[in-house]
Order: C-alpha cells, then structure tokens, then sequence
C-alpha cells in the first residue's frame, strides 16, 4: 500500500492542504519546504537548514525570550559561503533579505499577538 502524500501547493511549496491544521511544534530532522530542522529548544530556539541548492551553507535561526513583561523575537540569518561565487551570491542577494526577513517577522509578530 503507497502513503499519502502532501498535496502540492504552487505558491506553498510541498505542505499543508488549506483547511489542515498545522502542527504546533517542530522535530529535528523534519522538512519544512526546503528547510531541514537542526535543532529545537522548545519556547527558545527553532534552527533550520536550507536545503537548496546554493554555494554554500544557509541556516536560518528564530528565537524568542522573556524580557520582563514582553516577549521579544529574534531571527537570524547565516551562510557559510564556499569560494569566491559563496561570496558573489551573499553580496548580491543580502539586500533582499531586509525586505523578505523583515515581512516574515511582521508577519510572525502579528500572528502571536492575535494568539494571546
């Protein structure tokens, strides 16, 4: 008998089905998109690693800790480029990721507020 497998999503990637619930913690070794989770600290620290194809290596870092009364989010962006086109591709995509991170963490802000 062949398992199920996720629908395809065009604007997703390979995950969840509309409708699916989604799940509430993450398992190192899991795929996410083109994520691989590396490390878990539960209510500290999700680490994933990028998948994809680059000339180098990408991980991707979100944190959060207590600071008195607030909660504060971090998310940190890494790459260990290899040779000279590791540091071309760093130097020519790092504008990028101030728009893109700085949406992804708008968004994840707006998320746990609606959640408390």
């Amino acid at each position: 008998m062949e398992r199920a497998r996720p629908k395809r999503q065009v604007h997703r990637g390979c995950g969840l089905a509309p409708g699916q619930a989604r799940p509430r913690s993450a398992v190192c070794g899991e795929s996410l998109d083109f994520w691989r989770v590396e490390e878990v600290e539960p209510e500290r620290l999700l680490r994933l690693r990028a998948e994809m194809r680059l000339p180098g290596l990408a991980w991707l870092e979100l944190g959060v800790r207590s600071d008195g009364d607030l909660t504060v989010y971090t998310q940190r962006a890494l790459f260990h480029p290899h040779g000279l086109l590791g540091h071309v591709y760093w130097w020519v995509i790092s504008p990028f990721h101030g728009v893109v991170f700085g949406g992804m963490k708008r968004n994840i802000a707006r998320a746990a507020e609606t959640e408390t």
